[in-house]
């Protein structure tokens, strides 16, 4: 049977009045085939779902190529002349549809700045509007500016990257498993160690286990999980933030700095603003972060992500972010100062799969690429740079959601087809 539902939706704070309300039509037909028809900043989105449940975008004209299907569209003044949406009327458009409180995103080359806009609300069901230096917690992008650092504190000869952990840390080794002895620096920033899979859900260890300060307690805590047994595996690459902490100790042995100082002196290198955990826990006024059920994270700290610091708990606003990634760009070229080319290639396609901080495959237009996805909770990041393409592409959100996730690769699919000409 062909069916057809036609109904209204509501308006919905952190919308405008045009997008939010409007007609929608579902129809399917004897292949349940289905069309969803929504009204967008005065054009109507279509979104095709095949029999696999996999969202399409489509143009308007293709409704006309689809046999079994027709729909008498009525917008009730919401469709103009305009023959194209910009691109962030569409990705405003996505925002809501996938419930993305905040949105940003840039596309930038290793000198210019393509796209860069910020979009929605700092806190969902709010009237306080995003604005362009809002903070952003970027998650597991953190490893990158880790990977960073320790490249440079190489360069230096204050390190290398066959140091061994227990060269520098001799303390801890006696009370630690045998199976860790040989880790080096490189071994714990590209994934290739036995170590456990740990994250801020983990319930082990509680913060009464350990005391002091940042600094001390994440010495506690790496020895805490130097005494487990290693995990079982063929694979060379075992995905675990322990590494990174690890790591993290050895760049302050190193440097005889706090990690915290590293990365804020790299920020004023770079004119970046680094800061660390909530965006909201020093200034209410920023971005809150969101869980699936766009519940606000409050104002806090979350201890187990400040144990996890080296792996993924910096925050940083869109444009410093662009900052960092143009500087991967202008390496890869050779045209940085800070690291050879071969330095920064070796960041991000030395190893297989994963590197120092990047993952790197290849895509469907056999273009290399490396990237990486922040998720540390409550936002969502994701960067993807393109050597030589001499192209990134960055998005962030202040939720994370399968919802939110599946939305920003809409954005994301939607940007590299306009851009892959140019």
């Amino acid at each position: 049977m062909f069916a057809e539902q036609l109904f209204t939706r509501p308006y919905r704070a952190g919308e405008s009045t045009l997008q939010g309300f409007g007609i929608w039509f579902l129809i399917c037909d004897n292949d349940a085939i289905m069309w969803e028809i929504q009204p967008i900043d005065y054009q109507l989105l279509f979104v095709f779902w095949d029999n696999k449940k996999n969202p399409q975008q489509c143009d308007m004209a293709v409704i006309g190529t689809i046999r079994k299907c027709f729909a008498i569209v009525i917008c009730f003044g919401l469709c103009t002349p305009a023959q194209s949406r910009t691109i962030t009327a569409f990705a405003d458009s996505v925002r809501n549809v996938y419930h993305i409180p905040e949105l940003a995103f840039a596309v930038i080359s290793s000198d210019s700045v393509y796209e860069m806009h910020v979009l929605g609300y700092k806190r969902a069901l709010s009237e306080i509007p995003a604005e362009p230096n809002d903070k952003f917690r970027i998650g597991s992008n953190t490893k990158a500016i880790t990977g960073f650092l320790a490249a440079q504190l190489v360069k230096e000869e204050k390190i290398s990257w066959d140091t061994k952990f227990f060269d520098l840390f001799p303390e801890m080794k006696a009370e630690s498993n045998p199976a860790y002895y040989d880790l080096s620096l490189l071994n714990l920033l590209t994934f290739r160690t036995r170590l456990f899979r740990y994250t801020y859900t983990n319930k082990e260890p509680t913060k009464k286990q350990f005391t002091g300060t940042e600094e001390e307690q994440r010495y506690q805590f790496t020895q805490w999980f130097l005494q487990h047994k290693p995990v079982p595996g063929k694979d060379s690459i075992n995905f675990s933030n322990l590494g990174y902490v690890a790591a993290g100790l050895m760049l302050e042995k190193a440097s005889g700095k706090p990690y915290k100082q590293m990365v804020q002196e790299l920020g004023a290198q770079l004119h970046i603003d680094f800061n660390f955990g909530q965006p909201n826990n020093i200034d209410t006024a920023q971005p809150w972060g969101h869980d699936k059920d766009l519940t606000p994270e409050p104002p806090g700290d979350n201890y187990k992500l400040s144990w996890l610091l080296p792996a993924g708990n910096i925050n940083v606003s869109l444009p410093d972010y662009a900052k960092f990634i143009q500087l991967q760009l202008q390496g890869l070229q050779g045209k940085s100062e800070l690291l050879s080319a071969e330095e920064f290639d070796f960041l991000h396609f030395g190893l297989a799969k994963f590197a120092v901080g990047w993952f790197w495959e290849t895509d469907e237009a056999n273009q290399v690429y490396s990237y990486n996805e922040g998720n540390p909770g409550t936002f969502l990041t994701q960067v993807y740079v393109y050597k030589d393409l001499d192209r990134a592409y960055i998005l962030f959100a202040n939720v994370q959601s399968d919802e939110a996730e599946t939305g920003m690769g809409v954005i994301y699919d939607e940007l590299k087809k306009r851009y892959e000409h140019q």
